[in-house]
């Protein structure tokens, strides 16, 4: 399969677990809670299969940054969270930055 579909189903179960620790209420709630484990068992099985294709670097920045990013903006529609300009210019870094390193990796 596509080592980037399946980068993007990792990302996908990364903002699923991560978001759901916030519904969890500090491991209060069962149902988030299954979410937390399996979603985050799910990306780290899914990142080791693309390892297997793409380079560590690259991998890593995409599932981090992009996951950071699309948390970030998450919490702003979920959770009502402050989507100051430093906020959206730091979410604006954060994709420049993984951009910047996947020119850089693919340019090699």
């Amino acid at each position: 399969m596509n080592p980037w579909l399946l980068l993007a189903f990792a990302i996908a179960g990364e903002v699923i677990a991560t978001t759901s620790l916030r519904f969890s209420q500090g491991f209060t709630r069962p149902v988030p809670v299954v979410f937390v484990v399996f979603g985050y068992g799910f990306a780290i099985w899914l990142q080791s299969l693309v390892l297997k294709q793409l380079p560590l670097g690259t991998v890593y920045a995409v599932w981090s940054g992009v996951g950071t990013a699309i948390t970030a903006l998450l919490g702003v529609w979920l959770f009502r969270e402050a989507l100051t300009p430093a906020v959206a210019i730091g979410i604006l870094l954060i994709i420049g930055g993984v951009i910047v390193l996947n020119t850089a990796t693919i340019a090699r």
